[in-house]
């Protein structure tokens, strides 16, 4: 197991497998680099390096009861960047890991950084405000504030029916996903995960997709339950400078594990263009 130890003490699980321009995963909410399985061996077997860390709180990195905030899951991606000496990096966020990226370059710029991918990414602004009005109203998080902190074995496992679409006609069933999905989340830490969600829904990314002066592909389900695609990606590819959208008909938050060979094709020709 490869581990890094940031300036404030916490232990990061990382993995760094292969030779070539690297390409660095983030993963999500409540999970951990496992989510990236079939990103890591396809761009591995392509002639990439591949880096995925566990987010502090998340699967095997420390579980700390402070620094659960984007702000610190930034400086500690910047750390691990600066230390493996990544350089040409592509930065892959899915989800509350979009936020992740986009506040690492919001905060680091983009020197070490060659290219940008969303994919079902929470920015700019998951909360549903006056000004965002297709957001999500704060009753939601307060509610998964709330299972997670009373019940979050069975709310992991409930919650993989929107995330991966399992409700919509024509979805197949997959129990091990579904299994796997808890298995990975019940790793992390419950005091980490609960601060989470406030940083995946109140925060707001838009000045940092502002700095992102890199090609950047934005993925997005148009069926995303999770993270509605009308208060994110529809916005984020209007703020980022050099954004093109992609748009998956149908699509679900959990689109690079349901659909993974067309999203690690898409994502295989952006980064050779």
């Amino acid at each position: 197991m490869s581990s890094f130890t940031t300036t404030d003490g916490t232990r990061l699980f990382y993995k760094d497998w292969g030779v070539g321009q690297p390409v660095l995963f983030a993963h999500g909410w409540p999970l951990s680099s496992d989510a990236w399985d079939q990103q890591m061996l396809f761009f591995g077997q392509q002639g990439y390096r591949v880096i995925a860390h566990d987010r502090r709180s998340h699967g095997r990195s420390d579980q700390t009861w402070d620094g659960n905030n984007m702000d610190q899951y930034a400086d500690d991606l910047a750390e691990l960047i600066e230390a493996l000496d990544l350089r040409d990096v592509v930065l892959v966020g899915h989800s509350t890991g979009g936020g992740e990226v986009a506040h690492y370059i919001g905060r680091h710029g983009t020197a070490r950084v060659a290219k940008v991918v969303l994919v079902g990414a929470v920015p700019p602004l998951m909360l549903k405000t006056d000004a965002n009005p297709a957001g999500t109203p704060l009753a939601v998080f307060d509610s998964i504030r709330e299972s997670t902190a009373k019940n979050r074995s069975q709310f992991f496992f409930d919650l993989t029916v929107p995330f991966y679409g399992f409700n919509r006609e024509g979805v197949p069933a997959n129990d091990g996903l579904r299994e796997n999905f808890r298995r990975i989340g019940l790793q992390g830490g419950i005091k980490g995960q609960y601060d989470c969600v406030h940083e995946f829904s109140e925060v707001d990314y838009t000045e940092d997709l502002k700095r992102i002066d890199r090609p950047t592909l934005i993925i997005h389900g148009d069926d995303d339950q999770i993270v509605p695609i009308d208060a994110s990606a529809h916005l984020a590819a209007h703020i980022a400078p050099q954004a093109t959208l992609k748009v998956y008909p149908g699509g679900s938050h959990g689109l690079a594990e349901i659909e993974a060979d067309r999203f690690n094709a898409d994502v295989l020709a952006f980064i050779r263009s």
